[in-house]
């Protein structure tokens, strides 16, 4: 799999970035990851993405496939 530029170097990125690199708009992005499609955490007021599970998605595999 060729990781996306925006995640090289990244251990987490905004919910906008993972929106681009998914190719969803940002709304269907903060909707996933409100819903738990999308791995996050939430420091203070920032919702990040951690890039590995982002990855996992990407590649297909979830928690159930693991």
């Amino acid at each position: 799999m060729v990781i996306p530029d925006e995640l090289k170097g990244k251990v987490t990125i905004d919910v906008a970035t993972a929106a681009r690199v998914l190719g969803i708009s940002r709304n269907l992005a903060y909707h996933a990851a409100r819903d738990g499609t999308i791995k996050t955490l939430k420091l203070g007021s920032r919702v990040l993405v951690p890039v590995g599970p982002l990855l996992d998605l990407l590649a297909g595999q979830t928690d159930e496939a693991a």
